[in-house]
């Protein structure tokens, strides 16, 4: 396995201060790139804390007809997004400046800010309480039914945390540390105040994505789809998820491309257990032998730390007066997803341009 490293000066001012300011600086650095290049904007229903206009944006760089396309995904929790607008920016002043070359035949697709409104109000979900990365599933049958999560309502709502990590550890003693992960994030569908709720109908993310499948011709095509996430794993390390059948050719494309750093949640080798309507299963469905998907997630802090950070912030938004007190916790969620940290910072946009450096070059050959 070969491929170039772009070793240009690493700069973390391209990490914005708000969704405004990322998007500014995300069009600013695309309106530099060289020829070849479709800007396609999705403007979303729901409006930002100032009563701005929402976006998801996507640009397409390199020829038209190019066989094999690298997507790169941010915001598809919205806080995400911060972390997503850093990578993406840092792409773009790469190819722009001539340091990374996409190769012949080849195409990249960028897609900003999935969750525009969470991104913009600092939360993980969008602004009916839909987490983006459970809400691929057929809602046309039964939804999945989620009987952990229900036994544990009562006690995600608690205000007293003391008390809510107690029940906690009474059921991770009786089924499990690997149980209550599942009962709490692989995803619900009966409880849209709580978290990780995957909705009643498909969201603005995942009809963005079926919109560009289609227009672009996505299907026909030899497809590296990286998506950028924060918040769960080791400190600074980005971990690459697969979440293809371990017995797939998706799995063997990713394990050919980017090594025996990929992780795959079906064989318990990764930091996320297995969850239900992941984004990624809308981008298996159209892909061919020679693709994959993988979700590259930038480690903070602990797991433990991630559950009471999100049922807080769910608590709060189920409230209807407490405008205060949810902006003071955004400021603990975007501690957890986007620590003010120079060397988390570098250790992701290094990070970021290897692991894309891996699969720009794996889709191309």
């Amino acid at each position: 396995m070969s491929y170039c490293l772009p070793l240009a000066v690493i700069d973390t001012a391209v990490f914005p201060d708000s969704y405004a300011a990322g998007r500014q600086r995300w069009l600013a650095q695309s309106n530099k790139l060289p020829s070849h290049t479709h800007w396609l904007p999705y403007p979303c229903k729901d409006v930002g804390p100032e009563g701005e206009t929402l976006l998801t944006d996507t640009i397409w760089i390199g020829p038209e007809d190019a066989s094999r396309v690298l997507v790169l995904l941010g915001g598809t929790h919205g806080i995400e997004g911060f972390a997503g607008s850093a990578i993406q920016i840092d792409q773009l002043d790469l190819i722009a400046e001539g340091l990374v070359v996409i190769p012949a035949d080849t195409a990249v697709l960028m897609i900003h800010a999935l969750t525009p409104w969470g991104y913009a109000w600092q939360r993980r979900c969008d602004a009916n309480g839909v987490d983006l990365n459970r809400n691929v599933v057929d809602f046309s049958r039964p939804l999945p039914d989620n009987r952990d999560y229900d036994l544990l309502k009562n006690t995600l709502y608690l205000a007293n945390a003391l008390q809510r990590k107690t029940a906690f550890a009474e059921f991770k003693q009786q089924h499990g540390r690997v149980a209550l992960e599942k009962a709490i994030s692989t995803g619900q569908y009966s409880d849209p105040s709580g978290p990780f709720y995957g909705g009643k109908a498909p969201a603005h993310g995942r009809l963005v994505c079926e919109d560009l499948m289609s227009k672009y011709a996505l299907q026909q095509r030899d497809l590296a789809v990286i998506d950028l996430h924060t918040g769960l794993g080791s400190y600074g390390y980005g971990e690459i998820i697969c979440d293809h059948q371990p017995d797939s050719a998706g799995t063997r494309a990713a394990q050919s491309w980017y090594g025996d750093s990929v992780t795959l949640p079906l064989l318990g080798t990764s930091s996320s257990v297995p969850k239900t309507g992941l984004l990624d299963y809308a981008w298996h469905a159209i892909m061919n032998d020679r693709s994959c998907y993988i979700t590259l997630e930038f480690g903070t802090f602990s797991t433990d730390q991630l559950f009471e950070i999100l049922l807080r912030d769910h608590q709060l938004w189920a409230q209807t007066d407490n405008e205060q007190a949810r902006l003071q916790h955004s400021k603990i969620m975007r501690r957890h997803f986007f620590p003010n940290d120079q060397a988390w910072r570098e250790m992701v946009l290094f990070r970021a341009r290897q692991v894309i450096a891996q699969g720009l070059h794996g889709v191309s050959c």
